[in-house]
């Protein structure tokens, strides 16, 4: 393999040049890609109002808001509502029974590992 090449070490015109983007960078001067100065004042679509707004015009903004906030919290609990449901479906059809373990009516580990189930001659025995 051939050794990799050492970059030629900067001349007077590179430093020179970088010297004075930086001191442009520094003054606030850049052009960014839209051709405006970054040193310019933004200018919003939008932009905040000078006075505060009066207290009905307020308390109407206010409600509004908690209507809104209301109404997306009762659809995201409904959609996860609703997600659990279709997810505890699903699960029962891939399955074929009841997903959740702890609901099952039997248990066929704990009865194998235990004493069998009593017949009808041992609970004849137990009543007398």
């Amino acid at each position: 393999m051939s050794e990799p090449e050492n970059p030629p070490p900067p001349s007077s015109s590179s430093t020179s040049s970088s010297t004075k983007i930086s001191s442009e960078h520094k003054s606030g001067n850049t052009r960014n890609s839209h051709g405006t100065y970054s040193g310019q004042k933004a200018s919003y679509p939008n932009p905040p109002e000078i006075t505060n707004p009066d207290a009905a015009t307020l308390r109407e903004q206010w409600r509004f808001a908690i209507r809104q906030y209301s109404k997306w919290y009762s659809h995201a609990w409904g959609t996860a509502i609703l997600a659990g449901v279709s997810f505890f479906a699903l699960g029962w059809v891939i399955k074929g029974s009841n997903p959740l373990p702890s609901f099952k009516t039997d248990h066929p580990s704990s009865s194998s590992s235990s004493a069998p189930p009593p017949t009808d001659a041992t609970k004849e025995e137990d009543r007398r």
